[in-house]
This record gives C-alpha cells, sequence and structure tokens, in this order.
C-alpha cells in the first residue's frame, strides 16, 4: 500500500508527524508501542497490511511520538500528561472530535489516562496486550522487578543499532515472524529513535503506574491479551478488565505481541464486533459528567495577622493584586478556576505536573507581594456539575492542602504516581489521616 501524504501538528511548540489514513464512519487513533515512523511501517507488510485494515473500519490517524519517527526530537523523556497533549493535537489537527482511543503495548496508559481525562473526546478504548505498570508491586506480583527490567533496558541499548540482534530481540515477543518479518520490523524500530533515547524512554516507563486511574475510565472499553505471549502474562490483561468499569475481556490465542502477526483475522473479528456495540450504543452508558482531573487548593499563609496589620482598604489591594497574580499563572498553565473564598483558590488541570508547576509559579509571583502561600494538590475522579468540579477527589485536594506548611507544595501519592518522567522530585512527608476521609493516605512534599 502507497503511504499516505504526512502531515504535522503543532504541539506545544513540538511538530508532532501524523497521517489521515480511510475515511470510514468512525475515529480511530493507534498508539504503538515505544517505536514507530509514519512512513516506514507502509514499506513492511504486515504492518501494512494491518493499518490498512484499521482505516477500512475507520478513518485511522497515526502518529509518531513526540523524540521519534519523523516528529521533533526533545530533550529529556515527556510525562504521560504531555503525550497526551499530542494526542489532543493530532485529534485536532485532522479535524476529529471524538475517536476510538486503540493502544498497544505502553501506548495503553497513554489511551487510558486519555480517556480517563478527556471522556467527551473518546468514543471507546481499546488496550491490546498492555499493563498500567511495568514492575512488580503487590497489587501484581507477576511482573519483572525494576532490576530485571533495568537489565532488559541495558541488553536493548548496546545491540539496537545491530539488525541481527534488533530482529532477535523482536522474536523474543513475536516468534512466529520469519526471517524477513523479523528484518522489516526491527527495521523500523532502529530507524525510529536512537539508542540513546530508546534506552530513556524504557526506563521513564518503569514509573509509570496508572492502576489508581483504571477505576475511573467510564467509557467503552475492550481488553484483548494474547494468552501465550513468553514475555507477558495474561493474569496482567484481566486485572486491566477486572479495574475498569464494565470492561470487555477477550484472551486470544497466540503467542505473538505484535498483533499483525498470529492470527489478524480473530483481532479483526472481535475488535468490530466491539465497534459495532459501540455505534449501537445499546450495551454501554457513559457518564461524560465525571472526569480525571487535578484539584489544587491554594490560600496566603497568615492571611488574618496580615489583614489586621495592613487595615481593611490596604488589605482589599492586596488580596486583588493576589487574585489577579494567580489567575495570571492559571491561564498560563491551563488551569480552570472553580471557586475563590476569601484569600485561597481552587482550580482544576487536566495534568498533575502541569498543576505543580502552576503552583510553584503563584508562589513565585505573590512572593513579589511580600505574601506566601500553602498549596495541596491531588489527581482524582471529579463529577461536573454546571462546569463545577465536585466530588471526594475534591475533598481530598482541600485536605491536603491544610497538612501543607507555609511556602509547601504538598500532593498525594495518586499525584506522584502520575508525574514519571516530569523531572519533578518529591519528599516523602509519611501517612496521615483526612479528616472526613477514609483509610490513611501518603502524602509528599514537592522539591523546588
Amino acid at each position: 500500500m502507497k503511504a499516505p501524504e504526512t502531515r504535522y501538528a503543532l504541539s506545544g511548540d513540538v511538530h508532532i508527524a501524523y497521517q489521515v489514513v480511510g475515511d470510514g464512519p468512525l475515529d480511530l487513533v493507534f498508539i504503538p508501542s515505544l517505536t514507530h515512523h509514519v512512513e516506514l511501517v507502509w514499506e513492511n507488510p504486515p504492518q501494512a497490511r494491518f493499518f490498512g485494515r484499521l482505516a477500512s473500519i475507520g478513518r485511522l490517524l497515526l502518529f509518531d511520538k513526540r523524540g521519534t519517527g519523523m516528529s521533533d526530537r526533545v530533550v529529556g523523556t515527556p510525562p504521560l500528561e504531555v503525550r497526551m497533549d499530542d494526542i489532543r493535537a493530532v485529534m485536532d489537527a485532522a479535524g476529529s472530535e471524538r475517536a476510538v482511543l486503540c493502544g498497544l503495548g505502553d501506548g495503553g496508559p497513554l489511551c487510558a489516562l486519555f480517556a480517563a481525562t478527556y471522556p467527551e473526546r473518546t468514543t471507546a478504548l481499546v488496550l491490546i496486550n498492555t499493563a498500567p505498570r511495568y514492575v512488580r508491586s503487590p497489587e501484581l506480583p507477576w511482573l519483572p522487578t525494576r532490576a530485571e527490567r533495568e537489565r532488559e533496558i541495558e541488553g536493548a541499548l548496546h545491540t539496537w543499532g545491530d539488525p541481527e540482534a534488533t530482529a532477535e530481540r523482536f522474536a523474543l515477543g513475536s516468534p512466529s515472524a520469519t526471517e524477513e518479518e523479523r528484518r522489516g520490523f526491527s527495521r523500523v524500530m532502529r530507524f525510529s529513535v536512537s539508542p540513546g533515547s530508546a534506552a530513556a524512554y524504557l526506563r521513564m516507563n518503569l514509573d509509570v503506574d496508572i492502576t489508581g486511574v483504571l477505576p475511573l475510565i467510564r467509557v467503552p472499553t475492550l481488553v484483548m491479551y494474547r494468552a501465550e505471549i513468553e514475555v507477558l502474562d495474561v493474569r496482567t490483561g484481566r486485572y486491566l478488565a477486572e479495574h475498569i468499569p464494565g470492561a470487555r475481556l477477550v484472551e486470544l490465542p497466540g503467542r505473538d505481541f505484535a498483533p499483525q502477526l498470529g492470527d489478524p483475522d480473530r483481532f479483526f473479528a472481535e475488535l468490530e464486533s466491539f465497534l459495532h456495540e459501540v455505534v449501537k450504543g445499546e450495551a454501554w452508558e457513559v457518564e461524560p459528567d465525571r472526569v480525571l482531573a487535578t484539584v489544587l487548593f491554594t490560600d496566603i499563609v497568615d492571611s488574618t495577622a496580615r489583614a489586621a496589620e495592613l487595615g481593611d482598604r490596604a488589605w482589599r489591594g492586596l488580596l486583588q493584586q493576589h487574585h489577579e497574580s494567580v489567575r495570571s499563572q492559571l491561564g498560563r498553565f491551563r488551569g480552570k478556576e472553580m471557586d475563590t473564598a476569601g484569600d485561597g483558590f481552587f482550580a482544576t488541570f487536566d495534568g498533575p505536573a502541569r498543576a505543580i508547576r502552576c503552583a510553584f509559579a503563584i508562589q513565585d509571583t505573590v512572593r513579589e507581594l511580600d505574601l506566601e502561600v500553602r498549596a495541596g494538590l491531588h489527581t482524582g475522579e471529579c463529577e461536573l456539575v454546571d462546569g463545577k468540579a465536585g466530588g471526594i477527589a475534591v475533598h481530598i485536594g482541600a485536605r491536603v492542602a491544610s497538612l501543607a506548611e507555609p511556602g509547601e507544595v504538598l500532593v498525594s501519592g495518586t499525584v506522584k504516581d502520575l508525574v514519571s518522567g516530569s523531572g519533578i522530585e518529591f519528599e516523602d512527608r509519611g501517612e496521615h489521616e483526612l479528616k472526613g476521609i477514609s483509610n490513611a493516605w501518603r502524602l509528599f512534599a514537592v522539591v523546588p
């Protein structure tokens, strides 16, 4: 199949290479695992056939993740929330209001986080041979340890430039591939990203953990897992399906991680059946008024004493300057003001790293007014009523803020888990009982 035209979408200041293939009734965004090259994949027959068939189901949107393929190279490894912006940028550029998100391997957490954050833009979620995290935890004790993953990454780093070694590594996950198919897939992998960038990307994934996000996904979800893949464990697929409300699990026969190989006909039969039900809308109840969001609470330290010192008129003037400064930073970091009570602000964000950076920017700007603020953040499911956020996540965020020290940005463990790759560091503040909230919560102070 001839390669489609490659276009570019601007995500922040990064150009994302993307293609639009087909013109079906649904929009489908496919996120591959690790590496991709929007032009070279059409030179690899199994991938060309696979994407051509996806494009026969709906209008297919393919893109190269930032730092890979034909997209701009970037410094460092971007966190999930930044890569979510790339999905949105491509959808906007392609004129797609809503799409089915299909995530393979490490593309799965990205799709899942987008679906939880933007249910109004997600028609359905399809997770293929993926996991909510990649290193062992009490909830997923069958996963490899961090040390085992590190050894795998070192092996990949040292052999990335060797075509034969890369082909052999690909065969570990997809043993049914012929020698020619192995070479074809490994060529796309090697030309998509440099060895160092590949290793950095894999290391970033070691800290990815969206287990807390799974119960917050409120869109139709299909989990597909090939049961005999040597490098994966089908129990991970079962865990995903058990923790995503209403998710359907399909365990497919076969040993190949790559859905393009093995028995793709069975894969497409299950996918098309699922999407047919989604289009009919008979078996699903979507809740667009419930979204994943990061809540930020700030308040001025010792505001009562400062007001008494200045007097009412001077305090009102200073408070107005404070509000203008906070609103300026909310606009800069895409925060949405929910409420203002006295000297405190309540805002929501679509990404926790962005919210943390906004909190520090607020502290810096109000310090110029000789004011100090404390801030607290939590990421969770919020109920939207007339555009206002409410629910337990909001209460948790408020309680976290109340425990912050002057000049401190205090966050819940959920926030910490979701900002891997952002460069943000934390200090453990231990477990705390939050008033009116069940169970103890581990809190972390962000290192300035």
